[in-house]
């Protein structure tokens, strides 16, 4: 597969990094830039290879805003990419497998099929405080 990553931009800001279903690498993979906030890529190990036992130190980090990863477990839908302006800038089909990291702007979701969509963010959860709909 040649290019298994479309980014969605206003301008010179990335509002969301689509996956394709299909991306198989034969080796690790990171997609993300080291400074995004939220780092996506694929870590490919061969039969018989180990993570070496390990933790991750408390490291202060400081976080604005909330970013998303979205996967498509089952079924199908469309998502609808905004700007920070709440200006629509695109449509896509997201497919069984799909995977999403949404850094910014709006997005709001129609299900074409039964769906379960896998959602991974930064915490603490804070409620209605988290978003404004619109």
């Amino acid at each position: 597969m040649e290019n298994p990553l479309e980014i969605i931009s206003d301008g010179d800001t990335p509002l969301a990094y689509i996956i394709s279903p299909q991306w198989r690498p034969e080796k690790t993979q990171f997609l993300t830039p080291h400074d995004f906030g939220q780092q996506m890529g694929m870590i490919v190990y061969k039969a018989g290879e180990e993570i070496t036992p390990h933790v991750h130190l408390p490291i202060t980090r400081k976080v604005e805003g909330t970013t998303e990863c979205i996967i498509v477990r089952e079924g199908s839908c469309q998502i609808d990419i905004f700007n920070s302006e709440r200006e629509f800038i695109a449509v896509r089909d997201l497919e069984k497998g799909a995977i999403i990291l949404l850094l910014g702007g709006g997005h709001g979701f129609r299900m074409k099929s039964d769906t379960v969509l896998f959602e991974v963010k930064q915490g603490p959860y804070a409620g209605d405080a988290d978003k404004e709909r619109f």
